[in-house]
Protein backbone atom coordinates (compact mmCIF):
# COMPACT_ATOMS: atom_id res chain seq x y z
CA UNK A 1 0.00 0.00 0.00
CA UNK A 2 2.77 2.26 0.61
CA UNK A 3 4.99 1.80 -2.32
CA UNK A 4 1.65 1.91 -4.31
CA UNK A 5 0.80 5.67 -2.62
CA UNK A 6 4.65 6.68 -3.20
CA UNK A 7 5.04 5.60 -6.89
CA UNK A 8 1.07 6.96 -7.69
CA UNK A 9 1.78 10.32 -6.12
CA UNK A 10 4.99 10.46 -7.92
CA UNK A 11 3.27 9.64 -11.50
CA UNK A 12 1.78 13.34 -10.93
CA UNK A 13 4.86 14.89 -10.73
CA UNK A 14 8.15 15.26 -8.68
CA UNK A 15 7.82 15.88 -5.39
CA UNK A 16 10.88 16.49 -1.90
CA UNK A 17 10.15 13.91 -0.10
CA UNK A 18 8.30 15.89 3.03
CA UNK A 19 5.43 16.94 0.38
CA UNK A 20 5.39 13.04 -0.14
CA UNK A 21 5.06 12.40 2.99
CA UNK A 22 2.21 14.77 3.58
CA UNK A 23 0.07 13.84 0.69
CA UNK A 24 0.85 9.85 1.50
CA UNK A 25 -0.56 10.89 5.43
CA UNK A 26 -3.67 12.25 3.93
CA UNK A 27 -4.71 9.59 1.53
CA UNK A 28 -4.61 6.93 4.39
CA UNK A 29 -6.04 9.33 6.75
CA UNK A 30 -5.93 8.57 10.81
CA UNK A 31 -6.33 4.61 10.09
CA UNK A 32 -2.85 3.92 9.18
CA UNK A 33 -0.67 7.16 9.99
CA UNK A 34 2.88 7.24 8.02
CA UNK A 35 5.98 7.57 10.33
CA UNK A 36 9.35 8.31 8.55
CA UNK A 37 10.11 4.60 9.99
CA UNK A 38 7.94 3.45 7.36
CA UNK A 39 8.16 6.06 4.87
CA UNK A 40 11.66 6.60 4.19
CA UNK A 41 12.63 2.83 4.21
CA UNK A 42 10.13 2.36 1.49
CA UNK A 43 11.23 5.29 -0.20
CA UNK A 44 14.89 4.11 -0.12
CA UNK A 45 13.62 -0.04 -1.66
CA UNK A 46 12.42 1.97 -4.53
CA UNK A 47 15.52 4.06 -4.98
CA UNK A 48 17.74 0.80 -4.93
CA UNK A 49 15.04 -0.65 -7.29
CA UNK A 50 15.48 1.65 -10.05
CA UNK A 51 11.47 2.75 -9.34
CA UNK A 52 11.89 6.14 -8.19
CA UNK A 53 14.90 8.91 -8.11
CA UNK A 54 15.87 11.34 -6.05
CA UNK A 55 18.35 13.90 -6.83
CA UNK A 56 19.52 16.96 -4.52
CA UNK A 57 17.03 20.28 -4.31
CA UNK A 58 19.67 23.25 -3.51
CA UNK A 59 17.50 25.55 -3.61
CA UNK A 60 15.19 24.08 -0.41
CA UNK A 61 18.56 23.82 1.62
CA UNK A 62 21.08 21.34 2.98
CA UNK A 63 19.75 17.75 3.07
CA UNK A 64 16.78 18.37 0.91
CA UNK A 65 16.10 16.36 -2.44
CA UNK A 66 13.38 15.68 -4.73
CA UNK A 67 11.73 12.67 -5.99
CA UNK A 68 10.59 11.63 -9.09
CA UNK A 69 9.42 8.11 -11.32
CA UNK A 70 11.24 6.87 -13.63
CA UNK A 71 10.37 4.93 -16.59
CA UNK A 72 10.64 0.90 -14.83
CA UNK A 73 8.73 3.13 -11.60
CA UNK A 74 5.70 3.92 -14.08
CA UNK A 75 5.27 0.39 -15.70
CA UNK A 76 5.85 -1.22 -11.84
CA UNK A 77 2.62 1.31 -10.88
CA UNK A 78 0.54 0.26 -14.00
CA UNK A 79 1.60 -3.49 -12.76
CA UNK A 80 0.38 -2.85 -9.35
CA UNK A 81 -2.98 -1.29 -10.28
CA UNK A 82 -3.79 -3.93 -13.28
CA UNK A 83 -3.44 -7.21 -10.67
CA UNK A 84 -3.88 -5.97 -7.55
CA UNK A 85 -3.00 -8.82 -4.65
CA UNK A 86 -6.12 -9.92 -3.09
CA UNK A 87 -5.30 -8.05 -0.04
CA UNK A 88 -5.64 -5.17 -1.73
CA UNK A 89 -9.29 -5.44 -3.09
CA UNK A 90 -10.68 -6.98 0.39
CA UNK A 91 -9.06 -4.31 2.82
CA UNK A 92 -11.49 -0.77 2.28
CA UNK A 93 -7.96 1.16 3.27
CA UNK A 94 -5.72 -0.44 0.60
CA UNK A 95 -8.34 -0.82 -2.12
CA UNK A 96 -9.03 3.46 -1.50
CA UNK A 97 -4.96 3.61 -2.43
CA UNK A 98 -5.79 1.11 -5.58
CA UNK A 99 -8.74 3.84 -6.48
CA UNK A 100 -6.87 6.94 -5.60
CA UNK A 101 -4.52 6.25 -8.83
CA UNK A 102 -6.77 3.90 -10.95
CA UNK A 103 -6.96 6.56 -13.30
CA UNK A 104 -3.80 6.03 -14.43
CA UNK A 105 -4.63 2.83 -16.13
CA UNK A 106 -4.58 3.88 -19.60
CA UNK A 107 -7.28 0.85 -20.47
CA UNK A 108 -10.46 1.40 -19.12
CA UNK A 109 -11.26 -2.23 -19.47
CA UNK A 110 -8.05 -2.66 -17.28
CA UNK A 111 -9.99 -0.30 -14.65
CA UNK A 112 -13.27 -1.74 -14.94
CA UNK A 113 -11.24 -5.45 -14.02
CA UNK A 114 -10.31 -4.23 -11.15
CA UNK A 115 -13.99 -2.40 -10.29
CA UNK A 116 -15.45 -5.80 -11.00
CA UNK A 117 -13.43 -7.66 -8.35
CA UNK A 118 -14.66 -5.31 -5.43
CA UNK A 119 -17.96 -5.77 -6.65
CA UNK A 120 -17.68 -9.08 -7.06
CA UNK A 121 -15.86 -9.25 -3.23
CA UNK A 122 -18.25 -6.44 -1.68
CA UNK A 123 -21.54 -9.00 -2.80
CA UNK A 124 -20.20 -12.00 -0.97
CA UNK A 125 -22.43 -12.28 2.54
CA UNK A 126 -20.14 -11.29 5.37
CA UNK A 127 -20.53 -9.73 8.97
CA UNK A 128 -17.69 -8.62 11.86
CA UNK A 129 -19.58 -11.78 13.74
CA UNK A 130 -20.66 -15.35 12.55
CA UNK A 131 -22.70 -17.99 13.98
CA UNK A 132 -20.60 -21.01 13.47
CA UNK A 133 -20.00 -20.32 9.39
CA UNK A 134 -23.47 -17.83 9.10
CA UNK A 135 -22.81 -14.48 8.93
CA UNK A 136 -24.74 -12.50 11.54
CA UNK A 137 -27.32 -9.81 10.59
CA UNK A 138 -27.57 -6.31 12.45
CA UNK A 139 -31.48 -7.12 13.04
CA UNK A 140 -30.21 -10.52 14.89
CA UNK A 141 -28.06 -8.79 17.32
CA UNK A 142 -29.11 -7.25 20.66
CA UNK A 143 -25.84 -5.65 21.62
CA UNK A 144 -26.44 -1.94 20.58
CA UNK A 145 -22.54 -1.00 19.71
CA UNK A 146 -22.18 -4.19 17.43
CA UNK A 147 -25.74 -3.88 15.81
CA UNK A 148 -24.02 -0.06 15.02
CA UNK A 149 -20.85 -1.55 13.72
CA UNK A 150 -23.13 -3.72 11.48
CA UNK A 151 -25.77 -1.21 10.44
CA UNK A 152 -22.87 1.13 9.34
CA UNK A 153 -21.07 -1.25 7.31
CA UNK A 154 -24.01 -2.30 5.51
CA UNK A 155 -24.54 1.36 4.50
CA UNK A 156 -21.18 1.76 3.68
CA UNK A 157 -21.40 -1.32 0.89
CA UNK A 158 -24.41 -0.32 -0.46
CA UNK A 159 -23.07 3.08 -1.53
CA UNK A 160 -20.28 1.79 -2.73
CA UNK A 161 -21.60 -0.98 -4.61
CA UNK A 162 -24.30 1.48 -6.19
CA UNK A 163 -21.14 3.69 -7.18
CA UNK A 164 -19.51 0.61 -8.40
CA UNK A 165 -22.58 -0.59 -10.52
CA UNK A 166 -22.99 3.39 -11.98
CA UNK A 167 -19.01 3.50 -13.31
CA UNK A 168 -19.45 -0.04 -14.36
CA UNK A 169 -22.71 0.81 -16.36
CA UNK A 170 -24.28 -2.04 -14.73
CA UNK A 171 -28.10 -2.60 -13.47
CA UNK A 172 -28.36 -3.83 -9.84
CA UNK A 173 -29.26 -6.96 -9.54
CA UNK A 174 -33.54 -7.42 -8.53
CA UNK A 175 -32.87 -8.37 -4.80
CA UNK A 176 -30.51 -5.39 -3.59
CA UNK A 177 -32.56 -2.15 -4.87
CA UNK A 178 -35.74 -3.08 -2.29
CA UNK A 179 -33.92 -5.20 0.12
CA UNK A 180 -33.42 -3.61 3.41
CA UNK A 181 -32.25 -7.24 5.21
CA UNK A 182 -29.41 -7.86 3.01
CA UNK A 183 -25.99 -8.97 5.01
CA UNK A 184 -23.71 -5.95 4.75
CA UNK A 185 -19.78 -6.58 3.83
CA UNK A 186 -17.45 -5.72 6.10
CA UNK A 187 -13.94 -5.12 4.71
CA UNK A 188 -11.19 -7.60 5.66
CA UNK A 189 -9.06 -6.83 8.48
CA UNK A 190 -6.22 -4.87 7.77
CA UNK A 191 -3.49 -7.10 7.13
CA UNK A 192 0.34 -6.76 9.16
Amino acid sequence: MLELAILGFLAEGPLPGHELRRRVSQLTGYTRPVSDGSLYPAINRLTRAGLIERRADPAAGAARYVLSLTAAGRADMLQRLRKPADHEITDFTRFYVVLAFLSQLPDLAERHAVLRRRLEFLEEPASFFYDNERPVRAEEIADPYRRGMLLTARATSRAERTWLRETLGEEPPVFDTASTNSDPHTPAAPAS
